[in-house]
């Protein structure tokens, strides 16, 4: 046994939902035989008197939702909880609250990924311009979309990424059925990827790769297809088959994600908002190759990656090695501010799991001038001069990445 792990505490909160699927019970016992004290945490009792906690694990993202929208009990509980993070710094969190809410906002994920994107000077990477729409579509929207960057068909998304409802989703083919979009939402360029997602699931150093069906390619620009409406995690779910996810119309370059090109992404990610537990969704232009990074995820569901619990705890150990080496306070860097419209402050984000740095200022994204409107356009992408991966370096030697099955051809569970 690791000494330093002996009489450590760690305390978790999911829904009884999520420690079911993930079997989270595994990891509890796990802890328990390297010497680790691990804590189911109650949220209708102060933390205080459950503590002192080392590490605190969680997927509050529900509460979080419903503390956005006014949720009186859930806004008490959310605030003790980050009442309880600010009074005790040598905590760690995994992952800290406002990284969660940037990426429960589609709007500004799909910035904050544009903003990586924009730094790390890479053409190999593009994601979709989108655009966040707040009213009917009126005779304006059209000629707003194009000067977005926005081309039939697009995808119309729900702007919060969590709970069923944002799962539904719409694919648009022409004007005439504009009709059909439905504020707020988020609408987002379709690329054809010939049917295939990358779900990237990410724990700390480490990552997993899993093939998923994913939706079929479409003719560029505007036909007189009728707009067809889908829920995303039927169409992704590993035994997916219809005429949505169908694979016989493949075209152009079929290959799979660069791993350079992920951890690159990962390790911007992580110093940006100081996350650990989250997702990519990434698909690949079958006619550029490039990457196009479509979703982000806080703490995803991990279906098909069977290492997740050795990585997880890898992760909290080696949080409490570094918490020991520093004499018991664990390093958090500088706040990220990203300017919303007016120059507002959209989120304010501390870096509690201190990812090790990159040669490009990731952690400064947001700070470098000019303001970064939410509701605006993720604009149409500059044309890159050659690759400048800057956040690459040093990469290869720390990210560990694990070979999922590829589940299109066979069958796992689903979350």
């Amino acid at each position: 046994m690791q000494t330093f792990l002996k009489g450590k505490r760690v305390g978790y909160w999911l829904s009884e939902k999520k420690i079911k699927k993930l079997n989270f019970l595994t990891f509890v016992d796990m802890c328990r035989k390297r010497g680790i004290e691990i804590i189911q945490l109650d949220l209708s009792r102060p933390l205080e008197e459950q503590g002192p906690l080392d590490v605190i694990i969680h997927k509050l993202t529900d509460h979080i939702l419903e503390a956005d929208q006014k949720d009186a009990q859930a806004q008490l509980l959310v605030q003790s909880v980050q009442d309880y993070i600010d009074a005790h710094p040598e905590t760690v969190v995994l992952d800290p609250m406002p990284a969660i809410r940037t990426l429960l906002d589609r709007a500004k994920s799909y910035q904050l990924i544009h903003k990586i994107e924009a730094l790390l000077q890479d053409d190999r990477i593009c994601s979709p311009p989108f655009v966040v729409l707040h009213s009917e579509c009126g005779r304006e929207t059209l000629g707003q979309l194009q000067q977005r960057g926005i081309t039939f068909p697009f995808i119309c998304k729900t702007q919060v990424a969590h709970g069923t409802s944002s799962h539904e989703m719409a694919i648009i083919f022409s004007e005439d059925d504009l009709k059909s979009v439905k504020p707020p939402c988020v609408i987002q360029s379709f690329i054809n990827h010939n049917a295939v997602l990358y779900k990237v699931f990410v724990v700390g150093e480490a990552y997993s790769v899993v093939e998923r069906p994913s939706i079929r390619n479409f003719p560029i620009g505007p036909t007189d297809r009728r707009a067809i409406s889908f829920n995303s995690h039927h169409v992704s779910k590993p035994e997916s088959s219809s005429d949505l996810t169908t694979r016989d119309n493949l075209e152009g370059q079929s290959q799979a994600p660069s791993d350079d090109i992920i951890q690159m992404i990962c390790r911007c990610l992580r110093q940006t908002l100081g996350i650990s537990l989250f997702g990519i969704d990434i698909i690949i232009n079958n006619q550029t190759g490039q990457h196009a990074v479509i979703d982000i995820n806080a703490f995803p569901g991990y279906e098909g990656v069977p290492d997740f619990f050795d990585d997880l705890l890898s992760l909290v150990t080696s949080a409490l090695q570094t918490k020991a080496s520093v004499g018991g306070v664990y390093p958090r860097a500088g706040g990220v501010v990203v300017q919303g419209q007016g120059g507002g402050p959209v989120v304010s984000a501390a870096m509690e799991t201190a990812p090790p740095t990159c040669a490009k200022p990731c952690g400064m994204l947001g700070n470098e001038g000019g303001a970064w409107v939410v509701d605006g356009e993720g604009g149409r992408k500059s044309q890159h001069q050659g690759r400048v991966s800057s956040c690459n370096s040093g990469v290869s030697a720390s990210f560990k990445k694990h070979c999922a099955p590829s589940s299109l051809a066979t069958k796992a569970s689903s979350q």
